[in-house]
C-alpha cells in the first residue's frame, strides 16, 4: 500500500532532531511499565512479542532481555538501522509499515506503547492498522494500545513552551486543529537554518477505539489509567491504556 510521503511521521522520526529533542525520555519508568505489564499479563517464557512502532527498540531490547522471543517494526529506517545492532536469534527489527499486514508472527502479545497509534490524515487507516495487527496475533493472544488520556490532554493544553537542548532551542506549539492534537516544533539547526515539524495525533476518544476495536475483531479486557496500571478514569488519568484479546 503505497503512501504519500508527505506524512509528517515519515519524516520526523527519521530526524536527528526529533532524538535530540526526546533525548531525556524516562527510562525508568518506560522499564516499570513494562515490568508492570508482564506481572499484570503474565506471558509463558515460550511467548512471542511483537513491539508495533517500536523506535530504536528500547522497549524490545528490554522485553528481549526478560527472555521472550521479540519483534519490532517502525516505520523509520534511521531508528531500525540503530536497532539492528542490538539484534539476535530471539530480537529481531523490520521496517514496516503498521497499515501493512504482518508477516512476521503470529505473537502472542503484540505492544503499541507511549502513544504510537493515531497519526493517519485518513481515519480508515485506524482501523486498517489494527486489523494488520489483529491477523498477526494467535486466537486467545492479546494487544496492549498505551495512549494518552485524550479527554485530558486536550483539556490541558499547553499552547507554548521553549526547550533548550544541547544548545538548541525548541519552540513547541500546541492547538487542536480539527480532530487533531497538533505540536508545532520550530528551531534553528546547527547550520543556521529555520526548520519546522509537526507531529500530529488524533484526539481519540474511549469511544471511538471502543469502535475501532469492533471493527478489527477485538475484544476489550480492560482499560486502565497509569503506568501503575490504576484503574482509568476519564477526568483525572495521565494516560488511556486498552488491554485487547482476540
Amino acid at each position: 500500500m503505497p503512501h504519500s510521503d508527505a506524512e509528517w511521521f515519515s519524516t520526523w522520526f527519521d530526524s536527528s532532531y526529533y532524538h535530540l529533542l526526546y533525548r531525556d525520555r524516562n527510562h525508568a519508568e518506560a522499564r516499570f511499565f513494562i515490568d508492570e505489564l508482564l506481572l499484570h499479563l503474565h506471558p509463558k517464557p515460550t511467548t512471542r512479542l511483537l513491539d508495533l512502532a517500536c523506535g530504536k527498540g528500547r522497549h524490545a531490547i528490554y522485553l528481549s532481555e526478560k527472555g521472550y522471543d521479540v519483534t519490532g517494526v517502525d516505520l523509520s529506517p534511521e531508528s531500525i538501522a540503530f536497532a539492528q545492532q542490538f539484534a539476535h536469534e530471539h530480537l529481531h527489527f523490520h521496517v514496516h509499515d503498521m497499515r501493512n499486514p504482518l508477516p512476521y508472527g503470529p505473537f502472542d502479545f503484540i505492544f503499541n506503547l507511549f502513544t504510537s497509534f493515531g497519526y493517519f490524515a485518513n481515519e480508515t487507516e485506524n482501523v486498517v492498522a489494527l486489523r494488520s495487527a489483529a491477523a498477526a496475533l494467535r486466537p486467545g493472544g492479546k494487544m496492549v494500545i498505551d495512549f494518552m488520556n485524550t479527554e485530558r490532554t486536550v483539556r490541558e493544553l499547553v499552547a507554548r513552551e521553549e526547550k533548550m537542548v544541547e544548545g538548541t532551542t525548541f519552540r513547541l506549539r500546541r492547538h487542536l486543529d480539527n480532530d487533531f492534537v497538533v505540536k508545532e516544533i520550530s528551531f534553528t539547526d546547527k547550520q543556521g537554518q529555520e526548520r519546522m515539524y509537526e507531529e500530529r495525533v488524533r484526539a481519540l476518544s474511549r469511544e471511538r477505539f471502543e469502535e475501532y476495536f469492533q471493527m478489527a475483531g477485538l475484544r476489550l479486557a480492560e482499560v486502565l489509567g497509569d503506568y501503575q496500571l490504576g484503574p482509568y478514569d476519564e477526568q483525572t488519568s495521565p494516560r488511556m491504556i486498552f488491554v485487547l484479546k482476540k
